[in-house]
């Protein structure tokens, strides 16, 4: 199995231990001190960006971006925000489009008034290198990339964080957060059909044979392999123009970005419509990252690419790895007593909500979890904002209505409700 390194590790140590001495007055005076962003509102709370270099050789550096607690920064939690993708960034989709203090708008940023640095002080790291602003001399970096999702890759560094602790007691791991998560191949893809069919996306026929002729696992794992199979192909045809790139499959209930679809050959943003969302947010933040008065005011450059990108394709992933479980790390885990939730978008058609409750009901009952909170609804303010489940009283899945596969984007309220919970060490609320 390829992991993360403890290199990786080593990395971690230094972004926390760089995070924690940004408490001291002394940090006024940082190099890595954000003065202001182009076109951001006034705030009282500092942020600092820049890189931590993980090679010296290689010339291989990790690009970082923190936003401080808006109030008692030194008296609150330090969260490390990992975007998945594979290969996107933790800048762009997280901090920019997320759960940072800031939104592009056109030439400005807007507060973002459910900010998770609210409650938390929040790092967001561009990763693995070749993401985003994080960079190599060396292009051989590029190749053979462990690093998957936010299932993967975050459950590992968990683990390695704790192996590592064991010895030099550096980390004080509280717990981690897995949303959307791949964790099991084919449970959570197989989802994706029933998914489609019972919200109206693919015809009966059509579940049919994608449930029977070729299911998505399978035609993933032939993509792979470079041997899409004549039935796969015909099967996924017919899913594709029943589904149609006008519906995004990130969220399947409300509007995409028209611009975006008709530039793309399929539809990759994962950002829709209310009437307080920015659906084309993604063009603006791309449009905003590159510009050189903002990569200037970040501390950031450009090395081996012309532009900024949400996602990353100068990457080599070793994309078979995907179909390595990373359920039995989570179980290592909660046999060390960090707690672990699990929380899904509920109109993500990607990573369906089912495939992962399935999942994590059956480790809770591989490692004799009782049900501490029954499933049941959660709210925020007087509307539902979910359904939870716990186990054990340190294994929670949770849903949050009306999201996306990028829950704090398109549900920003209630998600906040969820990261303050998790937080807390509390149940999600049961009254309004």
């Amino acid at each position: 199995m390829h992991s993360l390194s403890w290199k990786t590790v080593a990395t971690a140590v230094a972004l926390i231990q760089l995070c924690f001495s940004m408490d001291v007055e002394a940090s006024l005076s940082l190099p890595d001190k954000i003065t202001k962003l182009p076109g951001q509102p006034q705030v009282s709370f500092q942020q600092f960006s820049g890189y931590v270099t993980v090679d010296d050789r290689k010339q291989r550096a990790l690009f970082y971006y923190f936003a401080e607690a808006e109030v008692n920064p030194a008296s609150k939690p330090l969260v490390l925000w990992l975007n998945g993708g594979p290969g996107c960034s933790s800048l762009g989709v997280g901090a920019f489009s997320e759960n940072g203090p800031f939104r592009p708008s056109g030439d400005t940023l807007v507060t973002n008034e459910y900010s998770w640095n609210r409650e938390a002080n929040i790092l967001y790291l561009e990763t693995p290198i070749g993401v985003g602003f994080s960079y190599s001399t060396d292009t051989s970096s590029y190749e053979a990339v462990d690093d998957m999702v936010t299932g993967h890759y975050v459950p590992q560094l968990a683990e390695l964080m704790i192996q590592f602790d064991k010895k030099e007691k550096l980390f004080n791991l509280k717990g981690i957060a897995l949303g959307n998560p791949v964790l099991e191949f084919a449970t959570d893809f197989n989802s994706r059909a029933e998914f489609f069919w019972s919200h109206g996306l693919i015809s009966d026929s059509t579940y049919r044979i994608f449930t029977s002729a070729c299911n998505y696992s399978r035609y993933v794992s032939e993509y792979y392999r470079g041997s899409v199979s004549p039935i796969c192909s015909r099967v996924m045809s017919q899913v594709s123009r029943e589904t149609s790139r006008f519906v995004d499959k990130y969220d399947v209930t409300l509007d995409v970005c028209i611009s975006s679809v008709l530039s793309q050959s399929k539809v990759l943003s994962p950002h829709q419509v209310t009437e307080r969302i920015d659906v084309c947010v993604e063009d603006e933040t791309v449009n905003y990252l590159n510009r050189q008065d903002v990569q200037k005011a970040l501390h950031a450059r450009l090395v081996g690419v012309n532009r900024w990108a949400v996602c990353s394709n100068i990457l080599d992933y070793e994309l078979l790895n995907l179909e390595i479980p990373t359920v039995p790390v989570l179980g290592s885990l909660i046999k060390a007593g960090i707690p672990v939730l699990v929380y899904s978008g509920d109109q993500d058609s990607v990573i369906p909500l089912t495939g992962s409750r399935t999942l994590v009901h059956g480790l809770a009952m591989k490692l004799g979890l009782n049900t501490t909170v029954p499933y049941r609804v959660w709210f925020e303010g007087k509307q539902v904002g979910g359904w939870t489940q716990v186990y054990g009283n340190i294994l929670s899945f949770a849903t949050i209505r009306g999201a996306s596969h990028e829950a704090p984007f398109s549900q920003p309220e209630r998600s906040l409700v969820l990261f303050k919970a998790f937080l807390d060490g509390r149940p999600l609320p049961e009254v309004f």
